[in-house]
């Protein structure tokens, strides 16, 4: 099966099943350039063409302010798919690391850009902000929010919020992280160059680890899909499982 048609199957069940997009949605899709974000932007843009609901998607890329960043693939990518692209500029990067100097810069930095792209969808009359989240950053969050908060939580596929009258979605939430680096290669998907002094070193990046050798020890478990689907059955924060687990449970 082409690698990414899985990934793009994957999105609409994602869609589908917790119903985020209605007919006449406008979506703005939060672009960072990363891999995540940039195949779930070549995803929508495949799902606009047949899903049963139609809707019209819109590429935002927050620039934070670091030295380097180079755009300009994400403009060519969006210029090919027929997809309007804006960029806000922003000065996220010196409030983090040079008038906050935080100890754990990655937590601040990606509120503040998060609400930069809330705040744009909404002034773009966007009634949805798509994020590039897939399954795996699910687990790694249940783990960190279990880790230091003490919290048996994860985002939700589909958060409302009334302030600016915006849907957060998170359509790759079915997809794991190596199907999207292989679906990227395959489809060629441009990706920019992480420019960020603290990229891998962040707390999500030791979730990760912490993951993986769980997997190590326990090597005939796919722990990462055992805890999503702990996470499924217990209903919390919005989740529920999904019809094709519950038809494989009989």
């Amino acid at each position: 099966m082409d690698r990414f048609l899985r990934v793009l199957g994957e999105t609409r069940r994602a869609a589908a099943a917790y119903d985020m997009i209605a007919d006449g949605d406008r979506v703005a899709v939060g672009v960072s350039g990363g891999k995540d974000s940039m195949t779930l932007l070549y995803a929508l843009a495949a799902l606009r063409g047949f899903y049963p609901k139609r809707f019209d998607i819109l590429a935002v890329t927050v620039d934070l302010g670091f030295d380097g960043m180079d755009f300009s693939p994400v403009s060519e990518a969006c210029a090919s798919l027929g997809v309007e692209y804006v960029t806000v500029k922003t000065q996220i990067a010196e409030i983090v690391f040079d008038r906050r100097r935080e100890r754990n810069p990655c937590s601040l930095c990606a509120r503040l850009r998060r609400g930069a792209l809330v705040a744009e969808a909404a002034a773009r009359g966007c009634a949805k902000l798509a994020l590039g989240h897939h399954k795996d950053d699910v687990v790694d969050t249940f783990i960190m929010n279990l880790i230091h908060g003490g919290r048996i939580s994860t985002f939700e596929p589909v958060t409302y919020l009334p302030d600016h009258n915006v849907s957060v979605i998170r359509p790759l939430v079915y997809v794991r992280e190596y199907e999207l680096i292989r679906a990227a290669e395959s489809r060629g998907v441009p990706v920019v160059e992480n420019t960020c002094p603290n990229d891998g070193e962040s707390e999500r990046q030791r979730a990760k680890e912490l993951i993986r050798r769980l997997g190590a020890d326990y090597p005939t478990i796919d722990i990462t899909e055992r805890i999503f689907g702990a996470i499924e059955r217990a209903g919390i924060d919005g989740w529920h499982e999904s019809p094709r687990a519950l038809k494989r449970r009989g």
